[in-house]
């Protein structure tokens, strides 16, 4: 299994912080943020290589953390910097144009987990990826227990063995309260229809673009994240993860 970590973006909505570094770089109680989503995915035995897709702004950052992160961690799985070359929002790829590129430019024909790179976790993905090995396509979802909440995600339905029946984008009445979150496994067998995706001419920003499109071809399912998660997308969410994940508050 590949992880691919999304870190391409250019988190406009924290300047000034992030106008000089990455959201995924930015420090989470004393530890990147990256950092901390790798640590979720520590236990998983069958990762062998991570890919970190990202822009011309911040590649020789990504390159510079990668070299001194593999020196704590030499056994650990290879890390590769993907560069997509965008410069800014008018030209940026988008998430699934940025899925494309790494799976074609580095040639991946293996399971591929991929994860938003500015997600937080407070608890491992084993079981996640141990549950889309079994089942196929998987969606990580978590439970807003908010309808309010619902309207700023795309709200996901599933029946009775977790499959997906339904996915609208930021709906205006939200038939659930399980949030699509920016966590994504695809078998090796499905790369091929990111590329049909692409190819089709659809919309590449939004990674749920893709799931909508993918579960109406066929089954895909949701496995529920439990524990806590954060989105990391604006100051406020920035400040209670420096909170929540405090020394003193997260063991």
């Amino acid at each position: 299994m590949k992880l691919l970590v999304l870190a391409a973006g250019y988190a406009t909505r924290l300047y000034p912080v992030t106008f000089h570094r990455a959201k995924p770089l930015l420090e989470v109680a004393g530890r990147p943020l990256i950092e901390r989503i790798l640590a979720t995915t520590e236990d998983i035995c069958d990762l062998d290589r991570i890919f970190i897709v990202t822009n011309e702004k911040f590649a020789r950052d990504f390159k510079a953390w990668a070299g001194a992160y593999r020196q704590t961690r030499p056994n650990g799985p290879p890390i590769t910097v993907v560069n997509d070359h965008s410069t800014d929002d008018s030209n940026k790829l988008g998430a699934i144009g940025d899925i494309n590129l790494v799976i074609d430019s580095q040639k991946i024909s293996d399971d591929l987990l991929i994860i938003g790179g500015d997600n937080l976790f407070g608890s491992s993905l084993t079981e996640f990826a141990k549950y889309a090995v079994r089942h196929g396509p998987t969606l990580g979802v978590y439970d807003v227990g908010d309808f309010k909440q619902m309207k700023k995600y795309g709200n996901v339905s599933v029946d009775g063995k977790g499959k997906i029946i339904e996915f609208v984008e930021k709906p205006s009445q939200p038939k659930t309260t399980l949030a699509a979150m920016c966590l994504y496994c695809y078998p090796r067998t499905i790369l091929p229809l990111i590329n049909q995706y692409v190819k089709e001419g659809n919309n590449l920003d939004q990674p749920g673009r893709l799931i909508a499109w993918l579960y109406q071809r066929q089954p895909v399912y949701a496995h529920q994240i439990r524990g806590q998660w954060l989105d990391i997308g604006s100051f406020e969410t920035l400040e209670l993860a420096q909170r929540l994940f405090a020394p003193e508050k997260h063991l």
